[in-house]
């Protein structure tokens, strides 16, 4: 279901489009998709952003989108579709395999993209898309299109070894909210030379860099806010992959 009403105020997730291919067999993943899905459960008009290849595994795709009824802007680019080979092993402990020069790498920048941008409620991106330049510029366009009533959302998602110290901190640069959990704090502030203090003393911290909002997720079913109008408050939440 892609969009035609470029008036609408939409609530955006851009980033990686992707299968993840499990022993069992394959899924459709990728954590903007994934909000921008589950932001529509709510009632919210939402539209995922991303890329797909010249393949099978596209076609797939937008079947799923379209049968679960969630808006898009995915142009075709010739890469193959993202996929994330998951292994296990003995013990069912997984490995991921994330390929890399696949589609959502290569997110062009378009038109549509911008107009639905500019006019834009929320904002919601991660490190991933960003490991190659393509998609990064793309995603820092998008933000920086945006109303300046846009919430935008960084959603930190930390992989493997794809994000650096300058992507990490330009997205801090841009964002009014950030989503990080316990585990990703910790490689922050080592990242940033903290790694001895607490959750909310590195929450405090990250908030001195602009950010109004830090949303991070010691367990998961709870989330404990921090912001620079709200000392503490802990809510529930659905779980984001």
């Amino acid at each position: 279901m892609e969009t035609n009403n470029q008036q609408v105020r939409y609530i955006i997730g851009v980033g990686e489009a992707l299968w993840d291919v499990l022993p069992e067999g394959k899924k459709l993943g990728g954590a903007p998709a994934n909000f921008a899905y589950h932001i529509g459960q709510f009632g919210e008009r939402s539209i995922a952003i991303s890329a797909l290849g010249e393949d099978k595994l596209a076609e797939e795709t937008i079947k799923q989108l379209d049968a679960k009824e969630l808006r898009y802007i995915m142009p075709h680019v010739p890469y193959p579709t993202g996929t994330v080979q998951v292994t296990l092993d003995n013990e069912g402990v997984p490995t991921y395999d994330i390929r890399e020069n696949v589609a959502w790498d290569n997110i062009p920048l378009t038109d549509e993209m911008l107009a639905v941008a500019q006019n834009a409620r929320a904002i919601c991106w991660g490190s991933l898309a960003q490991r190659n330049v393509v998609s990064r510029n793309t995603i820092y366009q998008l933000i920086k299109a945006t109303p300046s009533d846009c919430l935008r959302i960084f959603d930190i998602n930390l992989r493997q070894t794809f994000y650096t110290k300058e992507i990490i901190q330009e997205s801090l640069k841009l964002c009014n909210v950030l989503k990080i959990n316990d585990e990703e704090l910790v490689a922050i502030g080592r990242m940033y030379g903290y790694p001895g203090l607490d959750i909310q003393d590195k929450c405090w911290l990250i908030l001195a860099n602009t950010i109004s909002t830090c949303s991070c997720s010691p367990a998961e079913s709870t989330v404990v806010m921090f912001s620079l109008r709200v000392q503490c408050r802990f809510e529930r939440h659905p779980k984001w992959t």
